[in-house]
């Protein structure tokens, strides 16, 4: 982990000197990069190899001692269109900050939600290294604002670093979280995005129906996103790191929750639709897969979807 300076947040955020921490959360400027203190960029630890001795286990749900995510119970299907935002980061600024395969998982959800899922590719937007800009995504979420149906389905996908700190985005948290984005120039600036800046920009969203899934560092904190009919998916505690490794071609959590847990199936523990030889993998199912099997690093999920998610 690499440890920034107060005096580099203030270059990394730009302009934001102005905002107080008691700043009134209505005259907050969210669509801008908001002024931090105390920022600790967390950075997703490449490894060669994990071992597997002591672990929780391979192929199974959540230990004995943790409740299951998956009920068994499918919930209401999605009555209208299916639009994500897919956003993966390997290619940032300069080369200090640079990751393996958080572009490779961001092609793998992508894959996966038009594959398995019948998403449409018109309705995918797919922001990879310097596309992913603050500003590109701050766009994106605008745009499906705009467009989708209280009957509609959003999945937010996120792979690169994650942040911590403490930000003006007006919570009470004493320390928030962030993902850490692009600015859009080969050798510009890594920027970030504040747990309490998303939770304002998903505000008054048209459909209650939102998948939000981290793969990053400290993403357990991302628990503000959470609301009546979403579901967050998080790879790590709040002060944990998250893995990637050769080992994968992914990040440990996108893996076994997308390619082993969904592609594979392995996690198809319940028959939803009644056809056994078909896979229906619901979120929740996805989540038990990969926490059973990530290794030093606990995934979190916030789900308050009724029963089960089938995307």
């Amino acid at each position: 982990m690499k440890r920034f300076s107060a005096i580099l947040l203030i270059a990394i955020v730009l302009f934001s000197m102005p905002l107080a921490f008691s700043q009134p959360r209505h005259k907050i400027d969210f669509s801008k990069p908001l002024y931090a203190e105390d920022v600790h960029i967390g950075k997703k630890i490449t490894v060669d190899y994990i071992p597997r001795a002591g672990t929780r286990g391979r192929g199974g749900p959540p230990s004995s001692t943790t409740t299951s995510a998956a009920t068994g119970i499918l919930g209401e299907p999605v009555a209208g269109e299916k639009y994500a935002i897919v956003i993966g980061i390997a290619d940032y600024p300069g080369t200090s900050n640079d990751l393996q395969y958080t572009d490779d998982d961001a092609l793998l959800v992508y894959d996966t939600l038009v594959n398995v899922y019948g998403f449409k590719p018109e309705n995918i937007i797919l922001l990879i290294n310097m596309s992913a800009s603050f500003d590109n995504i701050y766009n994106a979420i605008m745009t499906l604002k705009s467009k989708v149906t209280p009957d509609d389905e959003v999945v937010f996908y996120f792979s690169g670093h994650g942040s911590t700190g403490r930000a003006a985005d007006g919570d009470s948290e004493v320390i928030d979280e962030a993902i850490v984005v692009h600015d859009g120039n080969p050798d510009g600036q890594i920027l970030l995005i504040w747990d309490g800046q998303l939770k304002a920009w998903f505000e008054d969203f048209p459909t209650s129906r939102v998948i939000f899934i981290f793969d990053s560092c400290y993403s357990g904190g991302m628990t503000d996103l959470a609301a009546d009919g979403r579901i967050v998916a998080m790879a790590s505690g709040e002060r944990e790191f998250s893995l990637e490794s050769a080992e994968w071609g992914h990040g440990q959590f996108t893996y076994y929750f997308f390619l082993e847990g969904i592609n594979l199936g392995y996690a198809d523990v319940y028959d939803h639709d009644g056809d056994p030889t078909t896979s229906d993998v619901t979120v929740e199912e996805a989540f038990d897969y990969a926490y059973a099997n990530c290794e030093q690093q606990t995934p979190v999920i916030a789900d308050l979807f009724t029963n089960d998610l089938l995307p």
